[in-house]
């Protein structure tokens, strides 16, 4: 993926995005249901950007073979 600035994005419809900052498409869409938005008390913003800035520092450290995964073992998403 060729460098360039992200930004975090709130779309009309209330899901946050992340996107380049030269490109209306979105890389990633984060949705939380109005359950969660409650439970988080209006904070969904701070925790997608938070969700979001994790997400990208492991994918830099990815990119840079930094990231030890073993394939043979499943793996269980939390």
């Amino acid at each position: 993926m060729p460098t360039s600035f992200l930004e975090i994005v709130e779309l009309p419809d209330g899901r946050i995005a992340l996107r380049r900052a030269d490109d209306e498409e979105a890389l990633v869409v984060l949705d939380f249901s109005e359950d969660a938005k409650a439970f988080l008390q209006g904070q969904h913003v701070e925790v997608a950007k938070a969700m979001l800035n994790v997400g990208v520092q492991m994918a830099g450290k990815m990119a840079e073979g930094d990231f030890e995964h073993e394939d043979e073992q499943p793996r269980v998403l939390h």
